[in-house]
């Protein structure tokens, strides 16, 4: 289970330089990730990061938070997997850039959330199932959009136990010309 607590919020014991953008309440978290359409994992790849968008579904349990994937059976990136579990994922939202013109200025909102966890291959069906469900809810939400389930022994699926993360909300404030 993850501690809600500053140094976890605070990505390895480093606190957040503005404190006034992060987010610690995992309703606001769940909410940002919900509005995200993809989640960028970063893999190691022989000391590089390797990194993809991936669609996911996300589940939290006693605020744990469990993301979700899938693919197909084989590939580069499971061949990674196999070699090390560690990953680091990031997702964001609510873009929106502002330009003051006549001051040269710009700025940028957004919302977002990054973390590391450990990637676990799923191997029961039942479990594959239940995950590619979480995965459908996420883009079909209230829908329980179908999916066949022929296709589950045809499919790689696997989760990203979240270990540590933290949020960060940027809003634009309207600046008045002086």
């Amino acid at each position: 289970m993850i501690e809600y607590s500053v140094y976890l919020f605070s990505y390895k014991g480093e606190a957040m330089r503005r404190k006034d953008r992060e987010i610690v309440d995992i309703d606001e978290i769940k909410d940002i990730v919900d509005r995200c359409d993809i989640c960028r994992i970063a893999l190691n790849n022989d000391g590089y990061p390797y990194i993809l968008p991936l669609n996911f579904g996300v589940d939290v349990e006693n605020e744990s938070l469990t993301l979700y994937f899938h693919s197909a059976l084989e590939g580069y990136k499971l061949e990674l997997f196999k070699k090390d579990n560690r990953a680091s994922f990031e997702m964001d939202c609510n873009h929106k850039l502002e330009y003051f013109e006549e001051r040269g200025y710009c700025t940028y909102s957004y919302e977002s959330v990054i973390g590391r966890g450990h990637i676990v291959m799923i191997e029961d069906e039942q479990e594959k199932f239940n995950a590619l469900e979480i995965l459908m809810e996420h883009y079909h939400p209230g829908k329980k959009a179908w999916f066949n389930p022929a296709a589950i022994p045809r499919t790689a699926v696997y989760k990203l136990v979240v270990e540590a993360l933290s949020a960060k909300r940027k809003e634009v404030k309207k600046r008045e010309d002086h």
